[in-house]
């Protein structure tokens, strides 16, 4: 059996750095990869039934990207008044609504709308392709966005899922919520 002499641990000392360094870069390269292809699509809706609950009357969202916070099922949701129709959201008499959670799927922040692109660009980092400069739910933790117009779907950040949406309803004047989607597993 041989002995481990002092000469020679230091003629082996650089293992050590050289598999520290290759450990970083390994474990840096995976989580790379999870967070720039491991986002999950916005899927089929998948909304659990709730207690009717009035969120706003229309006339309240007059133009394009109004905004109305409220809670439903004992989350905080944003509804948004939007350009065109969205997977999961209502349209009604020429008005595109959808609501989603604001509850982040990373870690479970509160998402909020950011309107100015430049805010968008120097904050989270983060600058749409051309065709898509519009506000985007951002969350201000660790700047993951979300695009409304793709029905929450996460385009940027450590969020891998997109944000739950809510069912929309239109009675009369009113826009009522009547359901959500179950919140995913963080992806922290």
């Amino acid at each position: 059996m041989s002995r481990l002499t002092r000469r020679a641990l230091l003629e082996r000392w650089w293992v050590l750095p050289v598999a520290g360094t290759l450990g970083t870069f390994g474990y840096m390269g995976y989580y790379a990869t999870r967070v720039l292809r491991g986002r999950r699509g916005v899927g089929q809706e998948a909304f659990v039934a709730g207690p009717a609950a009035r969120i706003a009357a229309r006339s309240d969202l007059a133009g394009a990207w109004d905004e109305r916070t409220f809670s439903y099922g004992g989350r905080p949701c944003t509804l948004l008044r939007l350009p065109g129709p969205v997977a999961g959201g209502l349209s009604v008499g020429g008005a595109h609504y959808a609501a989603f959670s604001r509850v982040c799927t990373h870690l479970g922040c509160s998402v909020n709308l950011v309107r100015d692109q430049e805010v968008l660009a120097f904050a989270f980092n983060y600058r749409p392709p051309q065709g898509e400069r519009h506000p985007q739910l951002g969350c201000p933790c660790h700047y993951s966005v979300f695009d409304p117009l793709r029905a929450g779907e996460a385009v940027f950040g450590k969020a891998a899922s997109p944000l739950p949406r809510v069912r929309l309803e239109a009675r009369g004047g009113d826009l009522y919520a009547t359901g959500i989607e179950p919140a995913p597993e963080f992806s922290g």
